[in-house]
């Protein structure tokens, strides 16, 4: 494996959004290169210019990346606004160009807003209980994760 491939990796968050007893759960693009036409839980891709072109938060270092992308993130690809934002797990997984994406799953609570997916990334959606989840062809590990946010939340 040649350097770069070694020590560069996407980053990525997701997140379990909580309204009343239910959680949100969306279909992806059949265009998306990963698990197109599966149902996942919204996130995205850290980018540089997530924290660069912002001021930083010390002298050095911008803080709560993974929650400020997480609200971005979740705004963007839905149209809600989230709140109590916390960690449930990570993982990795190597994608088919030989790059690694680690996946940060954080799980936050509905603050405001009704679901308008950005359909280019998203074709349908669904708010979902815990034992509902399961009647949906979700990515391997998501029912796990809105599984144990929901242990989370108690």
């Amino acid at each position: 494996m040649d350097e770069i491939k070694e020590k560069a990796h996407y980053i990525s968050v997701t997140g379990i959004i909580k309204k009343d007893k239910k959680y949100l759960i969306c279909k992806r693009s059949p265009t998306e290169k990963l698990f197109p036409n599966k149902w996942c839980v919204p996130g995205g891709k850290i980018q540089q210019n997530d924290f660069i072109s912002n001021p930083k938060d010390t002298s050095d270092h911008w803080l709560n990346i993974f929650e400020k992308v997480l609200e971005r993130e979740i705004f963007e690809e839905t149209h809600l606004k989230i709140k109590n934002i916390g960690y449930v797990s990570n993982l990795a997984l190597l994608r088919p160009n030989g790059f690694s994406t680690i996946i940060v799953s954080l799980c936050a609570e509905h603050e405001e807003g009704e679901v308008i997916l950005n359909k280019t990334e998203l074709t349908d959606y669904a708010w979902v209980s815990v034992k509902e989840a399961k009647n949906y062809d979700l990515i391997e590990n998501i029912y796990e994760q809105i599984e144990k946010a929901e242990n989370q939340f108690k």
